[in-house]
């Protein structure tokens, strides 16, 4: 048999400090030793080490942060913004350990802001509903969330204790359309204590609604960390209404 071929230095380097990274030894946020401190340990040039670190940084295992150091990279989700999708999934994804946990459950009448969102006419009966995800050790997403129970009667003998309520409607109920409204707040008292983040903490909130033909069957307000979530769309020019070129 033909012998493999012997690394190179730089993939040496490169092998060890992304297994470190992939194999939870150097977990999220921490801090990798100093260009000097690795090229002394290695016995390379800084600019060896240099070129590792730079091919880390853009896979995206790695920020570098000036006058800071270099650090391990957060894992950050990536939501599609047009689709609904199980919040379980989008956390074992990014290969971490998903834990639900329930903080509160309550069955009670609509406010009067309430029924706007649910186009009632009365202050029909709701289920509210507060739960947090967490992927890892970390918390993931907060999530505040109404059920309509004159359109999904079904969901008040549910406790969801164990089952997130989103993954429950997305597998029992048949909904026809959604509506989402992205923005950025500051973390309120709620969700600050839930995410274990300081009150004020910038963060991204996405409110959806989803509907049936006949009805708002929820309302959802999820909220995460600033600093661990981004969205992602994908369209194509015909989606605007464009002509693609031909060749």
């Amino acid at each position: 048999m033909t012998a493999a071929p012997e690394k190179t230095l730089h993939q040496r380097i490169l092998d060890e400090i992304e297994g470190r990274i992939l194999s939870g030894d150097w977990a999220p946020g921490t801090r990798i030793p100093y260009e000097v401190e690795l090229a002394s340990h290695y016995g390379c040039s800084r600019m060896t080490v240099n070129k590792v670190l730079t091919h880390l940084a853009h896979a995206g295992l790695i920020e570098r942060r000036r006058k800071a150091g270099t650090y391990v990279s957060q894992p950050r989700a990536h939501s599609a913004v047009l689709e609904i999708h199980d919040i379980r999934l989008e956390v074992e994804s990014l290969g971490l350990a998903y834990r639900y946990e329930l903080k509160t459950r309550e069955i009670r009448k609509a406010r009067r802001d309430e029924r706007d969102w649910f186009d009632m006419a009365d202050a029909a009966p709701l289920l509210h509903v507060t739960a947090v995800h967490a992927g890892g050790r970390l918390p993931f997403c907060f999530e505040e969330r109404l059920i309509n129970l004159s359109a999904v009667p079904e969901a008040a003998g549910e406790n969801f204790a164990d089952t997130a309520p989103g993954a429950w409607l997305l597998g029992r109920i048949p909904w026809s359309t959604a509506e989402h409204r992205i923005r950025a707040a500051a973390a309120s008292g709620e969700a600050a204590t839930a995410l274990g983040i300081a009150q004020g903490t910038p963060c991204l909130v996405i409110t959806r609604r989803t509907f049936s033909p006949s009805a708002v069957l929820t309302r959802v307000e999820l909220t995460y960390p600033g600093d661990r979530h981004e969205l992602i769309a994908r369209f194509s020019p015909a989606d605007q209404g464009q002509k693609v070129p031909q060749s």
